[in-house]
């Protein structure tokens, strides 16, 4: 038996990326997984692999998080099936690499729309039944891009460090109910998000040696459920930066604008 066995684990964005290994590494813990996302095909294959490792139930329900009507229903799917949620895992989110100046504002709208207050809204439908339960997890992926912003990515890193914002205050008012939140912030992983962020491949071929794996990075966020991690920030060079930015932001900004500056 895994360490989830018996648990109800929500997935958004599992039809593909770091959101499908993030179902199959609490699958093959034995997790009950319901998966959101909008390929409903998709999520049915990745539903399929679940119910292999895990011999429990996993739920494919057809979901864009940017929609309050469809998280709605996905909520309601829970609370029928299994009358409890005991982890949400948010990692429904995509990018697009482009100077500020130049961003379509209907794009812009969608990228908050998605990464910030879809994620929000799914947190809190959680955060409501777990403060009911006393006792929960949610973990929502954001990026190191909210801690140090490059050049062409204004607008996802602003989405980012809104939820990393978000997730500090959350995480205070939930800890006397016993429910943890923890930020995952990755750097580039490989996956077919930059087929969207950068369809040229151009970035991901320049930063392929810091790319994390995504199934072993998924397994690591796995790892940290139910010991009340508060942020996971790899790789460990970018989150090393992080703590040297504050320390000199205007030697970061230099190095961020230039020597790091893979776009």
């Amino acid at each position: 038996m895994g360490r989830l066995t018996g648990q109800t684990v929500l997935v958004t964005g599992a039809s593909s990326g770091l959101g499908e290994q993030l179902a199959l590494a609490v699958a093959a813990q034995g997790a009950n997984v319901v998966l959101a996302a909008r390929r409903q095909d998709r999520l049915l294959q990745v539903a399929d692999q679940c119910r292999l490792l895990s011999e429990a139930q996993a739920i494919a329900v057809a979901c864009d998080v940017s929609h309050v009507a469809e998280v709605d229903h996905v909520f309601a799917t829970i609370d029928d099936l299994f009358g409890r949620l005991d982890v949400v895992i948010n990692a429904a989110g995509f990018g697009y690499m482009a100077n500020a100046i130049e961003m379509d504002p209907a794009l812009t709208a969608k990228m908050l729309r998605v990464n910030t207050l879809g994620c929000m809204y799914v947190s809190q439908l959680a955060a409501q039944r777990m403060v009911d339960q006393q006792h929960g997890e949610i973990i929502n992926v954001a990026s190191i891009a909210g801690k140090i912003a490059t050049p062409k990515s204004a607008v996802y890193a602003a989405t980012k460090a809104a939820l990393i914002a978000y997730d500090n205050s959350l995480r205070l008012e939930l800890r006397p109910a016993n429910v943890n939140v923890l930020t995952v912030n990755p750097g580039p992983i490989k996956t077919d998000f930059f087929k969207t962020a950068d369809p040229s491949g151009e970035y991901l071929a320049r930063v392929e040696r810091l790319a994390l794996n995504p199934v072993k990075f998924a397994e690591l966020i796995v790892s940290k459920i139910g010991h009340h991690c508060r942020e996971i920030n790899r790789p460990r060079l970018m989150a090393a930066a992080n703590l040297g930015y504050q320390v000199a932001p205007r030697l970061g900004d230099w190095l961020t604008g230039s020597v790091f500056n893979f776009k």
